[in-house]
């Protein structure tokens, strides 16, 4: 069978065989430099350069000029557009003819005015060097009949599949690079030898992957070696021997227990990262106009594409394709998955945004495609809430796929396929693709990876492998088919077939007898300086989180009161998907270019514009547009709190604010007035008779006292409210990561440039204000907050921020010993050591929260508010709260500048919960909100729960106009039943899930006094309400 002599030697036979099908050594006379035949030059090349991104029907009415390839073109973010006329040669009739287009930036081809995935005889359409997408197929097989002159238009992006990075990929984008195209020409595409140079490179693949201990690779070895011998690359009619050696390999067969592998194309585009918003449109237009033309060719391919706000760009911007992925999505080939708006980050939404995310994405699937995802799909979001299951199973999902906790920097996690189980006790079936891969391509790696790496050996023995290439858009190619076709049931390899998620999901759960859980968060020991950078974003998006929050609930009020007024149910969808747009896992994190930042913060802009509108026009309905001043309190308890008015004069009031409701503003009198005393050491004493304490000539806190309990809250011989600054220099991945050394550079704040002073003498608030020196180009000016009847101290922030890779935090060491901290979370809070015990605790040095963090030992603690951050870390007694950090890439400005914010130190007797700890937080992120109103407006409260440890989240009208929506959950990690009261009229009352799906099964029970519910540890509960 084999020419002899075959010598023993592996690598000369392995290097051999490589040699043979490489595109850099030895091309003019191996298999490699055949893949081309003749080629020839195009007729014209003429351009139009562009600053804005345009459609076709616009920039095909430019005016072009003349174009010589290895021109360049730009700079970064320009459009280069191209008019291409050809004419194919006569004698390539009967062959295999293609463009061949190589260039650096990105690129969509056009014919007759569309994306042309209308071609049947498409190869791949998205022109790049890199992606193995540079070429175009003209004709598969060149036919008389068919037209040889062809005009095509070719949209050149400025920017790579991962933008214009200046040195690095993830450096600040260049603004002045240039582009060129290195080839444009016509050439004859010989498909004998790419299917033969398929056999080479997965026989050679075998051999590395499999190594020296499997008698399998060196069977690959020696057909491999024989193959060459019989392959005359000059001589095609030697092509067939090689071939059929080849399929005599890869067609002996696996036993009956081998892993299969479900492949499933993919294309993990970035709604924005190292590219802005709009670019991201062009990168879907690109890779799914691929996809529909491999579709074409290949009805076994299947592929899945989440975030339903691509597929609305698509349709907008491409319609036409817009319409053959609806095609091809009743196929059952393009099958979208996730059911979210975008893939957001997995940490920083609060709950109801991650409500709304589903909410909106379910939506939109089920209205274009008629289907409903029955999976999360979130690959490379970096780290998810324990509420998610619950969230999820509300959705209707019981099933989640990621992979990206296979970053972890210090422990492995130890599942592949597993049931996650969430803080509610709530569990869905999870899958983590064991090559730790959203883009494999295809190869014997990839296959070899996914068996060698399942965690879950004898309880899973199926696995996913998505494959295309991904981020920065791209996706499947046929050469990737191609390649696993080769291989479906191939000896020494995993069994590949194409499927989707809900096959790979059903067969999981068929065989899920032996899976094991997770209980918990699954947190990534990666990427904590997110919860951090770009705190403007962080701001912002808690913010509007509030206002968005404030505007639903006051409109369903004035609904109530005047049944002339019109819930701006479509301007609210268009500000919530906005919001949860800028969710992207690469834009709340902070991991992005400027340009984004820029495009996000404009989002936010527009949600507080139009959001002020829509408030002013519920606030008028609920207030009768009087001239008097009222107050407003969207949170379902009474409050009493200090608030400035705004009518002029400033002046202060206690006043009272019923629960989900209105009141007119009628100042009362404190039990205990707010005492400032400056005294002779130049240090200042606060006290409110709930709290007392001393600050220090450089705004630390020498004490602080609980009045009633006289427990002292600061650690012996410490300050409260230290400021500290941390050098920040992460191993790569700048914007994304806080090491654990960086702990090891701790130094205080300590240079005072104007020492504390009083700013308010007492009464109804008392504050005072200092001012510190972080280096000579940052300070750091803060006003404290003492205001009458509150249990909490505020510490008003302002920033001036131009500082390189530092990390700022405050600290407060406190007199309490606990071995757990208690952080909130999405609907919810969840412990976590305070102690480095293990590497699993020390993993988690920097960890994120939401509106508070608390500390408590028996009958005493202390909790950490605030409004706008997320980051913290409280190691042994130290409570620390991450402030602002100074990365330089991906964005070299990011957090320059001014930043402006407050948190609040809360120590207590009791538990948290019995301390009113959560009332609080949600307080100091929800002001009392004055509202223009009539002299004789009468107390009036919509809205109050029974028990504190029930809070009503979300008062909104129904996605379909019928009814309210009231999201309730538990907060204190119990179960009780509560009964929520109101002073509508109730007509009935029924339980639905997030996507408010009224569950016929369960009508509420309504009582004379109320809604009764009952409520398990942290659960959720959605009613929907017709009044």
């Amino acid at each position: 069978m084999y020419h002899l002599p075959v010598l023993k030697h592996r690598r000369t036979l392995l290097e051999r065989a490589e040699k043979f099908i490489s595109d850099v050594y030895f091309t003019d006379c191996n298999l490699r430099g055949r893949l081309y035949g003749d080629s020839c030059p195009l007729e014209t090349i003429t351009s139009f350069l562009s600053a804005k991104r345009i459609p076709f029907s616009e920039a095909s009415t430019q005016n072009f000029a003349p174009y010589k390839v290895g021109d360049t073109f730009g700079p970064t973010w320009w459009t280069c557009w191209f008019k291409v006329t050809l004419t194919i040669p006569e004698t390539w009739t009967g062959k295999e003819v293609h463009l061949l287009w190589e260039s650096d930036g990105e690129a969509m081809v056009w014919r007759d005015g569309q994306p042309v995935q209308v071609i049947l005889q498409m190869y791949d359409v998205g022109l790049t060097k890199e992606g193995e997408k540079t070429s175009y197929i003209l004709s598969e097989c060149l036919k008389d009949s068919e037209p040889h002159s062809v005009t095509l238009y070719v949209e050149v992006a400025c920017n790579g599949l991962f933008g214009a990075g200046q040195g690095s990929m993830i450096a600040a984008p260049d603004p002045n690079r240039m582009f060129s195209v290195q080839k444009a020409e016509l050439v004859v595409f010989n498909k004998d030898v790419r299917a033969l140079l398929t056999d080479f490179e997965m026989l050679v693949d075998i051999v590395k992957e499999l190594g020296e201990g499997e008698q399998r690779g060196y069977q690959a070895l020696f057909t491999v070696n024989e193959m060459v011998n019989l392959c005359d690359p000059a001589d095609p009619g030697s092509f067939s021997k090689a071939h059929s050696l080849a399929h005599t390999f890869f067609s002996q067969r696996n036993g009956d227990s081998q892993h299969t592998v479900q492949a499933m194309g993919h294309c993990h585009i970035d709604s924005a990262w190292l590219w802005p918003y709009e670019e991201t449109i062009r990168k879907c237009g690109r890779s799914w106009v691929t996809v529909i033309s491999l579709m074409e060719k290949n009805p076994d391919f299947v592929f899945t594409c989440s975030q339903a706000q691509q597929f609305q760009w698509v349709k907008s911007w491409y319609p036409g394709l817009f319409s053959k992925i609806q095609q091809y999505v009743k196929k059952g080939q393009f099958i979208p998955v996730g059911g979210t708006w975008v893939e957001m980050d997995g940490n920083l939404p609060s709950g109801e945004s991650m409500v709304r995310q589903f909410l909106e994405g379910q939506r939109f699937f089920i209205q274009e495609f008629g289907l409903h995802c029955k999976e999360f799909w979130l690959p490379d979001t970096f780290g998810y809430s324990a509420q998610l299951p619950q969230i999820m199973q509300g959705c209707g999902i019981s099933n989640f796929l990621t992979q990206k906790l296979s970053w972890n920097l210090v422990n492995t996690f130890p599942h592949n396929t597993f049931f996650w189980e969430g803080l509610d006790g709530s569990k869905v079936l999870t899958h983590f693709p064991p090559g730790n891969s959203y883009e494999m391509k295809g190869k014997i790696e990839d296959l070899v990876k996914t068996v060698r790496n399942n965690k879950d050996k004898g309880r899973a023995n199926h696995s996913a492998a998505l494959f295309g290439f991904g981020d920065g858009g791209g996706g499947p190619t046929q050469l990737m088919l191609d390649r696993l076709r080769l291989i479906q049931d191939t000896d020494g390899l995993p069994r590949v077939q194409m499927s989707s998620p809900d096959s790979l999901f059903s067969q999981l759960q068929a065989d899920s007898a032996l899976l094991c859980t997770w209980t918990g968060e699954l947190f990534l020991e990666l990427h904590n300086g997110t919860y951090t950078t770009q705190a403007q974003i962080k701001r912002e998006n808690r913010q509007c989180e509030a206002q968005l929050h404030d505007i639903e609930i006051a409109s369903c009020l004035a609904l109530c009161r005047d049944r002339t007024f019109q819930y701006p149910q479509e301007k609210l969808q268009q500000l919530w998907r906005l919001l949860l747009l800028n969710q992207f896992h690469d834009v709340i994190p902070g991991s992005c270019i400027g340009m984004v930042v820029e495009d996000a913060l404009k989002h936010y802009e527009e949600i507080r514009r139009d959001g002020n509108a829509l408030l002013r026009e519920a606030f008028d309905a609920l207030g009768s547009k009087g001239s008097s001043v009222g107050v407003f309190n969207s949170l379902p308890w009474e409050r009493r709190e200090v608030i400035q008015i705004t009518d002029g004069s400033k002046k202060l009031a206690l006043v009272s604010a019923p629960s989900v409701g209105v009141s007119p503003v009628k100042d009362t009198q404190p039990v205990t007035p707010v005492s400032i005393t400056l005294q002779s050491d130049g240090t200042v004493l606060m006290e409110n008779g709930i709290l007392k304490t001393v600050v220090n000539k450089d705004g630390t806190l020498a004490t602080l006292n609980l009045t009633g309990a006289n427990r002292e809250a600061i650690s012996d011989g410490c300050v409260g409210n230290q400021f500290v600054i941390f050098d920040d220099v992460p191993l790569y991945w700048d914007a994304w990561d806080v090491m654990d050394y960086h702990l090891q550079t701790r130094k205080p704040i300590l240079e005072v440039v104007e020492p504390v002073h009083v700013v308010s003498s007492g009464g109804l608030r008392g504050s005072v204000a200092f001012t510190l020196r972080i280096s000579d180009k940052s300070t750091v000016t803060q006003e404290i907050v003492m205001d009458a009847m509150c249990p909490y101290i505020k510490f008003n922030t302002k920033v001036q921020w131009a500082e390189s890779h530092k990390f700022l935090k405050v600290e407060f060491p406190v007199r309490v010993r606990s071995p757990n901290a208690t952080y909130e979370i999405q609907f919810g809070h969840l412990q976590r050591p305070t102690h480095w015990n293990t590497s699993w605790d020390w993993a988690r040095f920097e960890v994120w929260g939401h509106k508070w963090a608390d500390l408590s030992e028996y009958n005493f603690g202390v909790a950490l508010l605030n409004d706008c951050k997320y980051g913290y870390s409280i190691h042994k007694n130290t409570m620390t709260l991450s402030l602002l950090r100074a990365p330089k890439a991906p964005d070299a400005l990011a957090d320059m500048g001014t930043h402006q914010f407050t948190y609040a130190v809360m120590p207590h007797t009791g538990s948290f919960q019995d301390a009113s700890v959560i009332q609080c937080a949600y307080n100091l992120n929800f002001p009392l909100r004055l509202i223009p109103c009539s002299p004789d407006l009468v107390p009036w409260s919509a809205f109050s729960v029974s028990t504190e440890s029930v809070i009503l989240e979300t008062i909104k009208q129904a996605e379909d106009g019928k009814g309210t929506v009231l999201r309730l959950y538990e907060s204190f990690g119990s179960s009780v039943t509560a009964t929520l009261r109101t002073t509508l009229p109730v007509r009935e009352a029924w339980h639905c899930d997030l996507l408010e799906r009224r569950d016929a099964t369960q009508p509420a029970h309504v009582t004379t006094e109320g809604i009764v519910l009952n409520f398990k540890p942290f659960q959720i509960v959605t009613l929907l309400i017709t009044l």
